[in-house]
């Protein structure tokens, strides 16, 4: 979670190819983590990339819907 804490505060500053958890998305759309997994199965949010047992979404993809961009 401490790392969420970061990747949130540094959001503005990461790199459009970073990823983050379910916790920084949540935070960012103002929901708790099964509305991020709703909006995912409802095509509002993109779709997240698994890296081994971690599940993370890509930084410019929600730069993109946080402009108003279609998931």
């Amino acid at each position: 979670m401490v790392n969420s804490l970061q990747d949130l505060k540094n959001f503005d500053n990461l790199p459009d190819a970073a990823h983050v958890d379910v916790n920084v998305v949540a935070a960012l759309f103002g929901c708790k983590p099964p509305t991020i997994w709703f909006r995912v199965r409802s095509n509002k949010l993109p779709a997240p990339r698994k890296f081994g047992a971690h599940t993370r979404w890509n930084v410019g993809e929600l730069r993109a819907v946080l402009m108003g961009e279609p998931a």
